[in-house]
């Protein structure tokens, strides 16, 4: 993404929905000089007191306090399944300048595990209607009105960490489970730690490498 957003130093680059800035940090990196839209004030004071050198403002994918053709590259990471209308896609067309680039990031989880296809059974359960990237009605406003065709790339990738951090925690903190009442949250949390117990690769292990797939999209400001 930094090559195909030309992300580095001397371009301007927002993250929009940045939440707690965790792939802000990854754009920070590059060197380009980055602003943080996050709409959720504990998300972007956490996000401010992580990464100082960010500027975190307050706003919403339909309203950016961001003037007009101000970005070289816009970033949703995670976060444009909330937000994936035809006047969010204005908005970040106004921000961007000509030649400017849309980056859009999801973290997959890889299904053909057998124990990762149960989990997202436990979790799927409980969705509702809550948008989500797999259902695929994120690509409704593309082809967008003043943007080339969208590129796509997929990315294994693997996060590694002890089972409680990376299945657990993980399963718990997506919005919709988040969400729940607790006592059907702490039903969802012993279905996983069941789960775990009953999975030989990931029983008793002290670190277990949970599989995911990145897919990364870009699409460039024509006029």
């Amino acid at each position: 993404m930094r090559d195909a957003l030309r992300l580095g130093p001397g371009r301007r680059a927002a993250d929009l929905g940045a939440g707690t800035g965790k792939f802000t940090r990854l754009i920070a990196a590059t060197g380009a000089d980055v602003t943080a839209v996050e709409p959720v004030a504990a998300m972007r004071d956490a996000l401010a007191g992580s990464l100082p050198g960010v500027t975190a403002l307050a706003g919403s994918a339909e309203a950016m306090p961001l003037a007009d053709a101000s970005l070289d590259a816009l970033v949703c990471a995670q976060a444009f399944h909330w937000f994936s209308t035809k006047a969010a896609l204005a908005e970040i067309r106004r921000v961007l300048k000509v030649g400017g680039r849309l980056g859009l990031v999801w973290n997959v989880r890889d299904e053909g595990t057998p124990w990762v296809a149960d989990l997202t059974a436990i979790m799927n359960a409980h969705e509702g209607d809550a948008p989500r990237y797999h259902t695929g009605a994120w690509r409704a406003p593309f082809p967008a009105e003043g943007f080339g065709p969208l590129h796509e790339e997929v990315f294994p990738h693997g996060h590694a960490g002890a089972p409680e951090q990376v299945i657990l925690d993980r399963a718990l903190s997506v919005s919709f489970i988040a969400a729940l009442p607790e006592a059907e949250r702490a039903r969802v949390a012993a279905s996983v730690r069941a789960l775990i117990d009953r999975t030989p690769e990931l029983a008793g292990r002290p670190e277990v490498t949970f599989p995911y797939r990145t897919h990364a999209y870009w699409c460039e400001r024509l006029h």
